[in-house]
């Protein structure tokens, strides 16, 4: 599937999200050639996995080096156009899991995050915005996981009920309940 029709097959749930949507289809029409590139500086493609239990009241987190703070797996896509693929390779390499299940090959959240200007392995890195595809996967909590040490200290199956504001910043909040109850509805269907 190409990243367009990727992208409309999305269907947002209110004006936030379409207006998100609409904004990063904007994007990659006004720059088809660098949009999957993280040379390109003011934004540019990253996709990420929401892994939960087969109850759907786990997620699967690993504690972010660089930002300090529990997050999904995710990363740049690299030119990679298939962004399920990006999302399945990141949460791999970042979890060491293996038996990821993508329950629904469309994405399940597009987003427009900001990144803040940070050094990372001794060079900057301006502000810029990510656009991020999210994609939706089950596996078994009791799999083995690994840390990747260059990118997290720590991966753990933290309850759903760890989104709150006292764990995670407001818009961390509003992304991952967004993804816990859009999973827990795909998966009780």
């Amino acid at each position: 599937m190409d990243l367009i029709t990727q992208l409309n097959a999305y269907i947002p749930e209110d004006d936030r999200e379409a207006q998100e949507k609409e904004m990063i289809l904007s994007y990659v029409k006004q720059h088809p050639d660098t949009v999957l590139f993280r040379e390109n500086l003011a934004a540019h493609f990253t996709s990420s996995a929401f892994i939960v239990n087969a109850a759907a009241d786990k997620m699967l987190m690993v504690h972010h080096t660089q930002r300090g703070v529990w997050a999904w797996p995710g990363g740049h896509a690299d030119g990679e156009s298939d962004l399920a693929l990006v999302a399945r390779k990141e949460a791999e390499e970042e979890t060491g899991i293996r038996s990821l299940q993508l329950i629904s090959p469309v994405p399940v959240s597009l987003d427009v995050l900001h990144v803040h200007g940070h050094v990372k392995k001794g060079k900057w890195v301006n502000a810029h915005l990510h656009l991020t595809t999210a994609y939706l996967f089950l596996a078994d909590e009791t799999a083995p996981l690994w840390v990747k040490e260059d990118e997290n200290t720590a991966v753990a199956w933290l309850p759903v009920s760890f989104i709150d504001d006292t764990h995670f910043d407001e818009e961390d909040v509003y992304l991952y309940t967004k993804l816990a109850r859009r999973a827990k509805r795909l998966l009780t269907m």
